[in-house]
């Protein structure tokens, strides 16, 4: 079973609900599974600790999880044209898996949601696959036969898929959105699938 890790953090629940619509493009591809996970909040108190479960969604991540998963899926909603705090908190964590050579080699793709058109999609996506780039992953984005990318009026870019959720964040994920989503877990998958073998 090839084990894909969409990891996410979402605010608002858009991000979260792109995470889902990812893991159900993976899961159209046999013999692939999305895992599901989510990072906790950080506080400026520097002993300020959370549960180790979350009250409620998805389960937070451990390292052991990016570590051992077959591709990565990695999400984040737009702040200041970069990926939230929480997330790269997250990432910040993980010399030992970079100085091992563990993601060499692995798919990965990134998604973003934000509140504008014009928001810092696309830097936020570039700035989420650097971390993504040292750890030696193999970076997929959405190639432009996915015709949605030439129609969308919202959200959809070829580095990854995004959302425009408006400035209260209540906006709803488009069909051209929600299929970009679906195809970039597809590829994904198809890429894990390739490179394991």
């Amino acid at each position: 079973m090839n084990k894909i890790l969409v990891l996410y953090y979402s605010r608002h629940g858009n991000t979260h609900q792109m995470a889902r619509l990812i893991a159900r493009g993976i899961e159209t591809l046999d013999g692939c599974e999305a895992l599901l996970r989510t990072v906790p909040e950080i506080s400026a108190d520097h002993e300020a600790t959370a549960s180790d479960i979350p009250a409620d969604g998805d389960p937070y991540v451990s390292i052991e999880e990016l570590q051992f998963c077959d591709g990565l899926a990695l999400g984040s909603p737009t702040r200041f044209g970069n990926m939230a705090a929480p997330l790269k908190y997250f990432l910040d964590q993980t010399s030992a898996q970079w100085l091992s050579g563990a993601l060499i080699g692995k798919p990965a793709a990134v998604f973003t949601s934000t509140g504008s058109l014009h928001g810092g999609q696309e830097t936020t996506l570039m700035t989420m696959m650097i971390p993504l780039l040292h750890h030696g992953m193999i970076i997929s984005g959405i190639p432009y036969s996915e015709t949605e990318l030439l129609s969308t009026t919202t959200g959809g870019t070829p580095y990854g898929a995004s959302h425009v959720a408006g400035n209260d964040s209540s906006q709803a994920i488009s069909e051209e959105e929600k299929k970009l989503c679906i195809a970039q877990g597809k590829r994904l998958a198809q890429l894990a699938i390739k490179l394991k073998s």
